[in-house]
């Protein structure tokens, strides 16, 4: 076996970027190493590369975000890892490619069809390795899951309710950053359901087929505001008096990590990351609602609400056997707000049987440790590591990252015109 380290480069250093240089420089230092950032902000860069020689790790080359392919010619990495904003991600993920590396992207792997369909062409043609990152699959109850439906302990499953709950922390969150603007991340049915469909993609073993929504923006945004009688109203968090009463603010000069990569990086990135809730430009909806047909004649339900009192969601699988209940309680965050690992900590989760006949049983399975459920550092071995053979197959590829989309994608097109979509007609695999 080779005892050469993996090369990799990464181009996005916000919040969700930690995860990734901070296992490479830490974990899995003698297997990997990380060469080089790419990024419109020189100060978010060197962030990065403070938390790097924390660990005694030699600085990675920085590269300004028009220098991608310059970044990749100079360095060779084996494989790019893209935690850029999500309408770029098509753009780093192609351009990788072309160049010869693989990839591994955050979820979601893009943000419409065209995008999609312009990398599942790009992938064809270049035949390189494209990975979503989908920690959700690897959490343990997650995986029990599958493991039920896969060994027919619920038989032949006929519809799916899944109910999925963002608190007024980190729902709100949503509505300060650039996911605010649909055009920048698909909506909350693509940049975050992504995860919650990839699950029942993977739960399954299907794809959709057919798909029909409605959502809207009820609680936040300022006409919303207004009708509830909130009389003071504010463009940004910093520096405002009005904000500072405001239980949906937050004040990122008090948080070392949010002031490091934002406030301080507001001059070179131009980014405003603390932006009112309820200001008057948010594009996307706060309340979702959705119906799926799958391949194999499944029907899902499915609601997304962005302003409830708990975290955490509410999933059922009614079948020939029975009915599987699933509910989770997960502990509510702000993103890059403090330790990476504290995100989607699970404070408690229930898996009970249902029986056609008989009485219900509990389904005993493993708590996960660590962020998403226990999910994350079992995805980052199976990325970085020596990962054991895998019978659920929860590594997602170029194919599950399309069709996590295409939900949502579908759902957004529905919406728009009060009609059903046939996923078909969306793109060509």
């Amino acid at each position: 076996m080779s005892n050469k380290k993996k090369r990799y480069v990464q181009v996005g250093t916000g919040g969700r970027a930690i995860m990734y240089y901070d296992a490479i420089a830490t974990t899995f230092k003698d297997k990997a190493e990380i060469l080089a950032f790419c990024d419109i902000s020189q100060t978010r860069m060197n962030y990065a590369n403070s938390i790097l020689a924390q660990y005694g790790t030699t600085p990675a080359k920085t590269y300004f975000y028009t220098d991608f392919e310059k970044m990749l010619d100079e360095v060779k990495p084996d494989t790019v890892i893209v935690t850029s904003v999500d309408r770029t991600h098509h753009d780093y993920i192609i351009r990788a490619m072309e160049k010869g590396c693989d990839v591994i992207t955050e979820k979601p792997m893009t943000i419409d069809e065209k995008k999609a369909q312009a990398i599942i062409d790009c992938q064809k043609r270049t035949g390189r390795d494209l990975r979503v990152a989908f920690n959700y699959r690897y959490a343990p109850h997650h995986t029990k899951i599958r493991e039920l439906i896969k060994n027919n302990v619920v038989g032949e499953i006929y519809s799916v309710h899944f109910e999925w709950l963002l608190d007024i922390m980190h729902g709100a969150d949503y509505f300060r950053r650039w996911h605010r603007n649909k055009l920048n991340s698909g909506g909350l049915l693509v940049h975050k359901a992504t995860h919650h469909f990839d699950l029942i993609n993977f739960w399954i073993d299907s794809f959709p087929e057919m798909v029909f929504a409605m959502g809207d923006l009820n609680f936040y945004g300022m006409k919303n505001a207004e009708r509830r009688g909130v009389k003071k109203i504010y463009s940004r968090c910093h520096g405002s008096e009005a904000a500072k009463n405001d239980p949906f603010a937050i004040a990122l000069e008090n948080n070392e990590q949010l002031k490091a990569l934002y406030l301080d990086a507001e001059a070179d990135s131009g980014y405003i990351r603390d932006r009112s809730v309820f200001s008057d430009d948010i594009s996307i909806e706060d309340t979702m609602g959705v119906m799926v047909k799958y391949t194999n004649n499944i029907i899902l339900t499915y609601s997304l609400n962005a302003y409830m009192p708990w975290e955490g969601y509410n999933v059922v699988f009614n079948g020939s056997k029975g009915r599987l209940e699933v509910s989770t309680v997960d502990n509510p965050y702000i993103n890059a707000g403090g330790d990476t690992g504290s995100e989607g900590v699970l404070k408690g989760t229930t898996l009970l049987f249902r029986p056609m006949i008989g009485l219900p049983e509990k389904i005993p399975f493993e708590i996960g440790m660590g962020g998403h459920g226990g999910g994350d550092g079992v995805m980052l071995n199976d990325i970085f590591g020596d990962p054991s053979p895998d019978p659920f197959k929860r590594a997602a590829s170029h194919i599950d990252g399309a069709y996590s989309i295409l939900t949502g994608i579908a759902a957004n097109k529905s919406i728009a015109s009060g009609l059903p979509v046939q996923v078909k007609d969306l793109m060509v695999f």
